[in-house]
């Protein structure tokens, strides 16, 4: 499995990474919310230069040229409700793509250990599609999994491009043994390890709540 940390390399990532950790910038949902979309429509750039293309003319006031264009658009999916503005971002760079959204619930039993409660799925067909799973925090990497499997059954595709803005290094770990070869992380930043309670350190806090509010 590759993993890409678009972080790796100085670039304007770095500022919106900067605001979306800092703990009163975050305060403001529409900044944050737009932050990390921007990340989305990036990631998706970084995506779209591997996908294939294809020669289309066109023509200009003055004569024809031709011009590579995306050969077929991705399906988006995302884990509600945290991944909306992700798959916002996204959306602004496949701009026709289809989209699935997934409602997925972390839960502990009475030994504490966590598991994931898939509640509903919406989906177009991805039988050998490229699929762009996102969900902005890629914590324990368990959910990404469950998910992933969850939508095999309505079809298996042919790459899958996992894109997330902050991951942690047991997360990844964990896809890399649980996931099979033809998928890729994209991450805009790795973070060492989880607290106590599967999230992520140093992280941002909860992505959904600062986006939305406290759910219940």
């Amino acid at each position: 499995m590759e993993v890409i940390n678009l972080s790796e390399f100085n670039s304007i990532i770095n500022n919106i990474l900067f605001e979306l950790r800092d703990v009163e910038i975050q305060k403001d949902r529409e900044r944050f919310r737009n932050n990390i979309k921007k990340l989305g429509c990036l990631i998706g750039y970084e995506i779209s230069k591997t996908l294939n293309f294809f020669k289309e003319k066109v023509k200009t006031p003055f004569e024809e040229i031709e011009i590579n264009i995306i050969k077929d658009q991705p399906v988006l999916a995302t884990i509600l409700r945290a991944g909306l503005p992700l798959l916002d971002g996204l959306l602004t760079v496949f701009t026709n793509s289809d989209c699935a959204f997934i409602s997925a619930k972390r839960k502990s039993n009475s030994d504490n250990e966590i598991y994931i409660k898939i509640e509903y799925i919406s989906t177009p067909k991805i039988e050998n599609k490229i699929l762009i799973l996102c969900d902005p925090m890629l914590a324990t990497g368990y959910s990404i999994k469950e998910v992933y499997y969850a939508l095999l059954k309505y079809g298996e595709p042919a790459y899958t491009h996992i894109a997330s803005i902050i991951s942690s290094k047991p997360g990844i770990e964990y896809l890399k043994n649980n996931l099979p070869k033809n998928v890729s992380i994209w991450t805009t930043a790795i973070d060492e390890s989880l607290n106590s309670k599967a999230y992520i350190v140093p992280g941002l806090g909860d992505a959904g709540d600062l986006s939305y509010g406290k759910s219940f």
